[in-house]
């Protein structure tokens, strides 16, 4: 009998509002995984009645070399006490990014209740002060340098970073922590005027979010991050939706700043070994271009110092 399309897989509409639960997560990613690779791309017939898009249930079994009854139930949300090398075999046939096979290992270890046990232990959420080295790096830094977690949270910045995200800043109440998810989604005139790509910065916002969703679904912050942006913002449903992740690593970004102009900067991401859950985001110009010239602006334009003390982290 012809697979029944699986209404998990369609993106959340206007009235239901997007949620942590685990075992919905497990069944949304992998049906929305499946749902992304065509026969052909499997090297499998395209042929026959196919009443949902992309691969069966029953392909992904075979190309993952697991039975139909044992997948079935792994899709459903029964991820736990899945073996790696099984894992593993479902990544390659749904042909998984790193970022996404990553994701279904940190979901199945949510699952059987390791991922607590694997995890580095983190701060409490009350007031992060970035370390006295960690403070010195980032000043010392000629271009824009930022310190976040995984719920988009600004933590810390230098000069530079701080006068480039002024914008954020300027509609984060005070005593609450500027935070990437709110702005994008909550400040559509600010944000769509600082990211001329609006909707690669939201779609980038929305799978970081995701992403630490996997690792930390019991995050209670991060739960009331996704229910509040959730509520307020059709284009986040949308976008949660899709149920894409990544890892910010490295590439280049394009920015309107309303003093200098436009800008356009590579960066790159580290994991903070010394601080589990947070990275440092170092961006830079090519030299002597026009880019690098509007941060010797925007470093002549701002005198006043970064907020970097007494941050509530959260993280």
């Amino acid at each position: 009998m012809p697979e029944q399309p699986s209404h998990a897989s369609e993106p959340r509409g206007t009235g239901e509002r997007p949620t942590l639960d685990q075992r919905a997560e497990v069944r949304e990613f992998l049906t929305t995984r499946r749902a992304k690779v065509s026969p052909a791309e499997a090297g499998l017939p395209s042929g026959g009645d196919r009443r949902v898009p992309g691969l069966r249930r029953s392909e992904v079994a075979q190309l993952a070399g697991v039975s139909i009854e044992y997948y079935t139930k792994l899709e459903r949300g029964s991820l736990g006490g899945a073996s790696a090398s099984v894992l593993s075999a479902i990544a390659r046939a749904l042909r998984l990014d790193d970022a996404e096979r990553a994701h279904l290992f940190n979901l199945a270890h949510a699952a059987d209740g390791t991922a607590a046990g694997m995890r580095a232990q983190r701060r409490s959420p009350s007031i992060w002060t970035p370390p006295p080295a960690l403070g010195w790096a980032l000043d010392n830094y000629v271009g824009p340098a930022l310190v976040r977690n995984g719920r988009m949270d600004l933590l810390a910045t230098n000069q530079l970073g701080h006068a480039m995200h002024q914008a954020m800043y300027d509609v984060t109440p005070t005593g609450q922590v500027p935070n990437f998810v709110r702005f994008t989604f909550l400040h559509p005139t600010g944000a769509h005027e600082f990211y001329p790509d609006w909707l690669t910065a939201a779609e980038i916002a929305v799978a970081i979010l995701h992403t630490e969703a996997g690792r930390d679904a019991h995050d209670k912050q991060l739960q009331r991050l996704v229910g509040e942006v959730a509520t307020r913002s059709e284009e986040f449903r949308t976008l949660w939706g899709r149920h894409d992740v990544r890892t910010h690593g490295a590439g280049t970004k394009r920015f309107h700043h309303r003093v200098v102009g436009d800008l356009e900067l590579a960066y790159e991401s580290l994991e903070l070994a010394s601080e589990p859950g947070l990275s440092l985001t170092l961006y830079a110009a090519e030299p002597g271009s026009p880019t690098a010239h509007a941060l010797d602006l925007l470093g002549s334009w701002t005198a006043a110092p970064a907020a970097r003390t007494g941050t509530p982290a959260g993280s």
